[in-house]
């Protein structure tokens, strides 16, 4: 599957961004004595005896942040427990349990991911047995560490990899997993009946009155013995115009069910313009790293009189991001085009689980290379050594550099276009990361032309894939 997710939570002032920061080998999270300040998830890339995860930093829970943005931080705590494949609950074994620690558990008491109990600030023996407290959280043994101490780090770091291929593990026992198809929009774009017509039943309550759908809901079906979900969710509006708290459920309940689906159908309406809505779900299925699907719905009202080569530079033009996402024009109330829509997010979905081989992946980057080298950054040109795929749904690459910081956004989407034109990702997005090369790394240099010199490294961050 994808990269995995080992998240970190707990209380304020545990030391979770200190343990990003140690675990990482560099100051990648910003660390003070001074609560709540870790708001926003921050992620970096680790590879650990070969094995590729991200550490996921979150905020503390249970902080009242003063300038009014707590919801904000316990939602970005909430996503970061939703994807998260491994959770390191971090503690203080100086301070022992706390309301706060109790509430934190209480928090993850329904989480599918393993949690892995990590008490921080064992700065020698002689406190090991003061992390025992923990026992009663009910998390099992405390793993005993120290950031300052720089105790047991690779202890950690060996276990959360054993975790993780334990996890892959029973991944790949399951029978094979259907593809969950989300089907997106503002209201009355005719979400619900697309899906009345692809089970051939009235499964949804549909009408003509704006945000019937107040929840999502998960409809099975199968197509030519192919297993199927549906996932119908609740019309959105722009957030000036929420009412209620249903309103409030809804939008937070239909970005939940992007970050589930495989596949999103992102629908418009053909006698409808595009709206800010339009925009901010395409900008969050964009973060997300989904395939996705323009569905011009309704196209019987146009059929004839607008060309459909006008509606495609139309919605190139207002969704910038999106220009590798194929569109389709359907009548979803009739049927017409709705099984070869269906047929083409299938398409979407295998590409999307696509691997390349390591051998083909650097041969296009380095004829890539070769067709257009780097630009110049501070009088040398960057070196881009070797790439690897990490992961699928997203496909996920790394190239490893001497500066990761030297490697334009320009050029970044230069590599993602050739990706996509050269190899089996056309029409998915691409998570890119730009990695510094360790010493001791001896694979050759992919660059042509290139002189310079190590300098400053830089933690990866994923390539957004913003409108040139």
């Amino acid at each position: 599957m994808g990269v995995p997710q080992v998240v970190i939570v707990g209380r304020p002032n545990v030391g979770k961004s200190s343990l990003l920061n140690w675990l990482a080998g560099r100051r990648v999270a910003i660390v003070d004595d001074k609560p709540g300040m870790t708001r926003d998830r921050i992620t970096y890339l680790m590879c650990h005896e070969e094995r590729f995860f991200e550490l996921v930093d979150t905020g503390g829970i249970g902080f009242s942040d003063t300038d009014n943005l707590t919801q904000h931080i316990d939602d970005q705590i909430d996503l970061a427990i939703d994807s998260a494949d491994l959770i390191l609950l971090v503690v203080d074994t100086r301070d022992g349990i706390l309301p706060l620690d109790q509430e934190v558990a209480h928090r993850l008491r329904h989480v599918k991911a393993p949690v892995k109990l990590v008490a921080n600030k064992a700065d020698n023996e002689k406190l090991d047995s003061q992390a025992d407290e923990f026992y009663r959280i009910g998390r099992g043994t405390p793993m005993r560490v120290s950031t300052r101490q720089n105790r047991n780090r690779a202890v950690l770091l060996n276990q959360i990899v054993a975790s993780l291929s334990a996890v892959s593990a029973d991944d790949d026992g399951q029978q094979e997993i259907e593809m969950k198809v989300a089907i997106v929009g503002r209201r009355n774009v005719g979400k619900s009946t697309f899906v009345n017509t692809l089970v051939r039943a009235e499964r949804m309550i549909v009408s003509e009155i704006p945000g019937t759908t107040r929840d999502s809901v998960d409809v099975r079906f199968e197509l030519d013995e192919k297993a199927f979900v549906a996932i119908d969710t609740a019309g959105l509006r722009r957030s000036q115009s929420r009412k209620n708290d249903i309103d409030f459920l809804g939008t937070h309940r239909a970005q939940r069910s992007i970050r589930r689906a495989d596949v999103v159908f992102l629908f418009l309406d053909a006698s409808e313009r595009i709206s800010k809505v339009d925009k901010q779900l395409a900008d969050y299925i964009c973060q997300q790293y989904k395939p996705c699907i323009l569905v011009v719905n309704k196209w019987d009202k146009l059929v004839g009189s607008m060309p459909t080569e006008k509606w495609v530079n139309y919605l190139y033009d207002n969704f910038r991001t999106m220009r590798y996402a194929p569109i389709a024009f359907i009548t979803g109330e009739t049927g017409k085009n709705v099984k070869a829509l269906l047929n083409h997010g299938q398409m979407l979905f295998k590409q999307s689980c696509a691997r390349v081989p390591t051998g083909q992946l650097n041969r296009m980057v380095r004829d890539a290379i070769q067709r257009n080298p780097p630009p110049i950054h501070r009088n040398r040109r960057p070196k881009i050594y070797y790439a690897t795929q990490v992961g699928i749904q997203p496909p996920t690459i790394v190239l490893f550099c001497n500066n990761p910081k030297a490697i334009s956004k320009p050029y970044q989407r230069y590599l993602l276009n050739a990706f996509r034109d050269e190899l089996s990702f056309e029409e998915v997005p691409i998570k890119l990361y730009l990695r510094k090369r360790e010493k001791s790394d001896v694979r050759d240099d992919l660059s042509t032309d290139s002189a310079g010199h190590d300098e400053s490294s830089s933690h990866a961050a994923p390539v957004e894939e913003t409108a040139s």
